[in-house]
């Protein structure tokens, strides 16, 4: 069975709302501000409750910052490395043209001495005798 006068509202009445002054909003936000400002934002019981999350956090941005210099420290020998590379590289054409310049003269000059053909081989280079300049 209904009771009545349960359920039905009177005319005129409402739900009234809370007011909330701004006076009120600006004191909320001004201890806010100083709680942020003064370290009470967070709780203390926050950090005892997530002790572990903050320390695997904590180690893992650490850790990640090693990674960071690790690399960056690696990468500065690779550079180093291969600017050397190209200096040995450079440095093996050079001797290797050197070598093969050596082998060339040595074996025409055994050549010249097998088919005794009385060429020698001149270590200056080649001069002009007086001639007329037409300069």
């Amino acid at each position: 069975m209904k009771k009545t006068g349960e359920g039905k509202k009177k005319a005129g009445e409402q739900k009234k709302k809370p007011i909330i002054s701004k006076a009120h909003l600006g004191k909320e936000t001004k201890t806010f501000l100083e709680d942020v400002r003064y370290g009470r934002s967070i709780s203390i019981d926050f950090f005892k409750a997530n002790a572990w999350l903050l320390v695997i956090f904590i180690g893992g941005m650490i850790g990640m910052m090693g990674l960071r210099y690790k690399n960056k420290t690696k990468m500065s020998e690779i550079k180093q490395l291969e600017v050397e590379l190209t200096r040995a590289r450079s440095s093996k054409l050079k001797e290797k043209s050197e070598y093969m310049s050596l082998i060339r003269e040595t074996e025409i000059k055994r050549l010249v001495e097998e088919k005794h053909l009385g060429l020698e081989f001149q270590e200056d280079p080649p001069v002009i005798l007086g001639g007329t300049d037409s300069e």
